[in-house]
C-alpha cells in the first residue's frame, strides 16, 4: 500500500484570515480540496490520511464526499507541532499498513502539486529508500545572524530549497520519531530535516516553483495567477 499522508493542522496566522488557510475558497473550492484531488488521481496511491483541525473535520468530509475523493480513508487530530501531528498521522497508519509499505507526506496547502512530482518521488523511494522533492537557489545566497547585515556569501551552487512531497517506508519514519523522541527533539516538522538530524542522507528529485506552500496572501495571489494561467481564471 502507498498511502499520503497530508498535513493540514494549522491555523494560518500569517495569513490574516479568520478561517485555517487550508480552507480559504478558491475556485468555489478549499484550498486543501485541490491537494487532495491530486493524490485521488494518481494511479499509485492507495488512500489518504489527513492530519487536521478536529473543528474542521465535517467540513472536510462534506468537501471530500462532495468531490468524490474515495481515496480519503481517515482523519487525525493534530498535534501541537507538525511534528507530533505527522507522528500521529503515522500512529494511525500503523495501525492499516505494514512496515514496508510507503507514505508520501505532502503539506495540505502545497495544491499545486502535480502527478509528475509524485510519480518522481515513489520513482525516488524505491530506488534509494527516501524521496525529498528540492529545486536549486538562483538568488545570491548570503548567511547573516541577525537578519539585517552579513559579509558572508554562500555559493548558491550548492544550496537547495526542500518542498514537500517526501517519501519513506513506514518503519522508516516510526523509527525516525522514535529516535527523535529520544533524543528531545521536538519541533521538526519536516522529514528530511529530521532524517538529516538522525544522519540519514536526503535523495532529491526535482520539484517545482509553482508548488508552492500557501502561507501568506501574496502565496494565495500567485496561487490564484497560477490557476488564471491554466485556464481556470475564475479566481
Amino acid at each position: 500500500m502507498t498511502a499520503a499522508l497530508l498535513t493540514a493542522a494549522g491555523r494560518g496566522t500569517r495569513m490574516d484570515c479568520e478561517i485555517p488557510k487550508q480552507f480559504i475558497h478558491v475556485n468555489d473550492k478549499p484550498i486543501i480540496m485541490y491537494t487532495m484531488e491530486a493524490f485521488e488521481k494518481h494511479p499509485r496511491i492507495d488512500a489518504i490520511i489527513v492530519v487536521g483541525l478536529p473543528d474542521w473535520k465535517e467540513v472536510l468530509d462534506a468537501y471530500a464526499h462532495q468531490s468524490s475523493i474515495s481515496k480519503y480513508r481517515w482523519f487525525v487530530e493534530g498535534g501541537s507541532t507538525g511534528q507530533e501531528s505527522i507522528y500521529k498521522g503515522l500512529m494511525e497508519l500503523k495501525k492499516h499498513m505494514s512496515g514496508d509499505d510507503v507514505v508520501v507526506i505532502h503539506d495540505g496547502n502545497r495544491p499545486m502539486v502535480t502527478c509528475e512530482m509524485i510519480t518522481n518521488c515513489l520513482i525516488t523511494q524505491e530506488k534509494y529508500g527516501d524521496a525529498v522533492a528540492a529545486i536549486p537557489c538562483v538568488e545570491a545566497s548570503f548567511r547573516s545572524d541577525d537578519g539585517l547585515v552579513s559579509n558572508e556569501i554562500v555559493p548558491r551552487e550548492t544550496l537547495y530549497r526542500t518542498q514537500t512531497p517526501h517519501a519513506y517506508t513506514l518503519d522508516k519514519l516510526l523509527w525516525a520519531h522514535d529516535k527523535a523522541r529520544e533524543r528531545g527533539v521536538v519541533s521538526t516538522a519536516a522529514s528530511c530535516s529530521l532524517m538529516c538530524l538522525l544522519g540519514e542522507t536526503c535523495h532529491f528529485y526535482p520539484g517545482s516553483e509553482t508548488n508552492l506552500k500557501i502561507t501568506t496572501q501574496a502565496d494565495l495571489a500567485i496561487f490564484k495567477a497560477l490557476l488564471w494561467a491554466e485556464g481556470k481564471n475564475h479566481v
